[in-house]
């Protein structure tokens, strides 16, 4: 249930209301937005209450959520979603935010030279892997903390804020030592403990759509995050399996414009994943930022032959460069910048 307040509402009207929500046993989350507050009443059955909100003067308008998820809907926020990632990165906006950087962190030589042709390119942050989901137990499984050490090292160097992925809610504390944003890859998008647990911590969060969830499943999942009052949730698509063998996954690239439809959460679109060719991820990143897409995640690799995991969609720093600078024509011919 969502409660619009009026016009102008004091804090006293808000903190009245709040209190009330509480004294029924359910739970406010509040959106200020540019005009007005709006409060969300979150609970079973909350609606059946609402004759005990329109009492309050402050209250303008009672609405029942009709979608299975509630935060995450644009029933319950109108406007699009601002997530500040470091110092001046901001997603959900004009900006098409790029992130690059290798699947997974090997050696420091390497990290450290993708990151500074990130930098020169015009990536706005960095990603790599330091704990690996792989199909194959005997496949390389990442370098643990020490990784996270580089890419802090590496943040250091550029200013790039770091993006890194979480498997296990026992590592969420100690990659939010090291990490700006938290991702959570295809293989845990339903991993309910993990989702509670990157809630708690309060750090902006990326999550990818699982390898055969469908668009509501997804949102459900990014319901759980802002459920635990983290609201700093990025949607990414990364496509999905279908029958099709020709590419590693099938790239869902209308889910771009479905779920800006129907959320107010940013979207990302991670090509890579998603074609698993290194000559499919330009036109599809291209395609991704015309269809509406917030950011472009990528893999790069300054000596893909050495690379550790997904050496085969990985693009050498020079056309990662390259393809910096399409997707800021396209950005630009729909009035948006890079």
């Amino acid at each position: 249930m969502i409660l619009t307040l009026k016009t102008g509402s004091s804090k006293k009207d808000i903190e009245k209301i709040i209190l009330k929500i509480k004294e029924l046993g359910f739970k406010p989350q509040v959106s200020a937005g540019a005009e007005r507050v709006v409060i969300g009443v979150i609970g079973e059955k909350a609606i059946i209450h609402r004759d005990k909100f329109e009492q309050f003067d402050a209250v303008e308008a009672v609405t029942a959520i009709s979608k299975p998820y509630k935060l995450v809907s644009r029933e319950f926020k109108k406007e699009p979603s601002i997530i500040t990632i470091g110092k001046n990165v901001k997603v959900g906006g004009k900006q098409v935010i790029i992130i690059g950087g290798p699947c997974s962190v090997d050696t420091r030589a390497n990290l450290m030279e993708n990151a500074r042709e990130m930098k020169k390119a015009g990536a706005h942050m960095l990603r790599g892997g330091a704990y690996k989901p792989r199909s194959s137990p005997y496949s390389f499984q990442g370098h643990g903390e020490k990784a996270l050490e580089l890419l802090a090292e590496a943040r250091k160097l550029t200013g790039l804020p770091v993006v890194t992925e979480v498997m296990d809610p026992r590592q969420v504390q100690i990659i939010c030592r090291y990490a700006d944003v938290l991702q959570i890859g295809a293989r845990n998008a339903q991993n309910f403990d993990l989702l509670k647990e990157v809630g708690m911590a309060k750090k902006p969060v990326i999550l990818k759509r699982g390898l055969a969830t469908t668009i509501e499943e997804w949102l459900m999942a990014a319901e759980y995050i802002l459920s635990r009052d983290n609201d700093q949730v990025i949607l990414c698509e990364r496509g999905i399996r279908t029958f099709e063998t020709a590419t590693r996954n099938t790239l869902d690239l209308s889910a771009v414009p479905v779920v800006k439809h129907l959320s107010h959460l940013p979207i990302f679109v991670d090509p890579s994943h998603g074609t698993g060719v290194r000559e499919y991820i330009g036109p599809m990143a291209r395609a991704a930022v015309a269809a509406g897409a917030d950011g472009i995640m990528i893999e790069v690799h300054p000596h893909p032959a050495e690379a550790l995991s997904d050496a085969h969609q990985a693009l050498l720093p020079t056309q990662f460069a390259h393809l910096v600078k399409e997707i800021k024509a396209v950005a630009e011919a729909i009035g948006r910048t890079i």
